[in-house]
């Protein structure tokens, strides 16, 4: 009998941990992703600016020369993050498989212009810059016309500047809510052995060494916790950097050092200071208000 008892306290035991630690882990890989994500949010802002094209048209005098010698130019700009020259054929053969028509045969005639899409730095993804490269562009003669598209400009530097702003917001109120669940999580751990703690106050135990057993207890299930998280999270942006290389997510490798030391070190903290409250909380009450 006593066997499938002490079999029954362990199994409760281990259950008990495994919870504490599931508890931090997901917590902390939660909160952990979300630094990251904070950390690499401009990047992943300035990837998306640096998507939109300002298409330079040429007219159909312009010689080879003239599109070799602007090819050059761009290559020299310091706001060009990249150039894509389209010949007047190859957007006609873009726009007849967009259509799902020959629209030449029709036509008799190849409306369409030589072109060159020119993808900007991020830098200069905001309305005076693009006007200022624009009056810069028409100043050569064999341009026909400059098209950018102003509203999702203007729509992307809006939005980045609120997304930028809730993100703090929301990093703030789940710092404290998982701060507030891990803190709930260790003091149901200690509330299920608070006549243990009681029964070692009546021999004579001192707060400090009834304290101690229970604080390493938890402080080594915040760092098996935390130590997954880490891994987790390395693994997530191993996985992020296969998937999208151009974001760049491990081109900082301090600022994501620093990311996941201080998920680890959030763990072992708050562990700690969540079990030493709790423990301190059931050797100041009475043994009737145990009940």
């Amino acid at each position: 009998m006593a066997s499938s008892y002490d079999k029954f306290q362990k199994r409760r035991l281990i259950t008990s941990y495994f919870s504490a630690v599931l508890s931090v882990f997901l917590v902390l890989f939660l909160l952990g992703a979300l630094g990251l994500f904070v950390i690499n949010s401009k990047k992943l802002a300035d990837n998306f600016k640096e998507e939109i094209a300002v298409t330079v048209f040429f007219k159909n005098e312009a010689t080879d020369s003239t599109l070799t010698a602007f090819s050059n130019e761009l290559k020299t700009a310091k706001f060009v993050k990249k150039a894509v020259y389209v010949s007047k054929e190859q957007a006609a053969k873009n726009h007849s498989e967009v259509v799902g028509e020959d629209f030449i045969s029709f036509l008799g005639v190849n409306p369409l212009q030589n072109s060159f899409d020119v993808f900007l730095k991020a830098d200069y993804v905001v309305r005076d810059s693009i006007d200022r490269i624009e009056d810069r562009l028409r100043k050569n003669e064999m341009i026909g016309d400059v098209v950018y598209d102003k509203q999702i400009v203007k729509l992307v530097n809006e939005n980045i500047q609120k997304i930028s702003l809730w993100m703090l917001i929301i990093s703030g109120v789940f710092a404290l809510i998982s701060v507030l669940i891990i803190n709930s999580s260790m003091r149901l751990s200690i509330y299920s052995k608070r006549f243990i703690i009681k029964t070692m106050q009546m021999v004579g135990a001192t707060k400090a060494f009834i304290r101690k057993p229970f604080i390493w207890t938890s402080v080594k299930l915040g760092m098996i916790g935390g130590v997954l998280a880490v891994i987790a999270l390395i693994a997530l942006l191993l996985w992020i950097d296969n998937a999208n290389p151009g974001l760049g997510v491990l081109d900082e490798p301090i600022a994501t050092g620093i990311i996941l030391l201080a998920v680890f070190g959030l763990g072992v903290l708050i562990t700690f200071v969540s079990t030493f409250f709790a423990t301190q909380r059931f050797l100041n009450l009475r043994t009737d208000d145990l009940y």
